[in-house]
């Protein structure tokens, strides 16, 4: 009886630890907002530096932004 209860603790575990791993995948196919889409038409080196050129520019942005300054206590 008490291996019937361990086998069925395991297959619970396992089966939330799936779920999750699903969702942390599907989260993962997910394309960012902040980046507009490549065009399809473009080549491969063309498309290559247009994603360059917005990670570069999402990241100055970015960088130019003030950091919230906590408060002091």
């Amino acid at each position: 009886m008490r291996t019937i209860f361990g086998v069925f603790g395991l297959l619970i575990a396992v089966a939330i630890v799936a779920v999750l791993a699903k969702k942390q995948m599907g989260a993962l196919t997910v394309a960012p907002t902040g980046m507009p889409a490549v065009p399809a038409s473009a080549t491969l080196p063309q498309q290559s530096q247009q994603i360059q050129q917005q990670v570069k520019q999402s990241v100055e942005t970015t960088l130019q932004q003030a950091r919230p300054m906590p408060d002091e206590k």
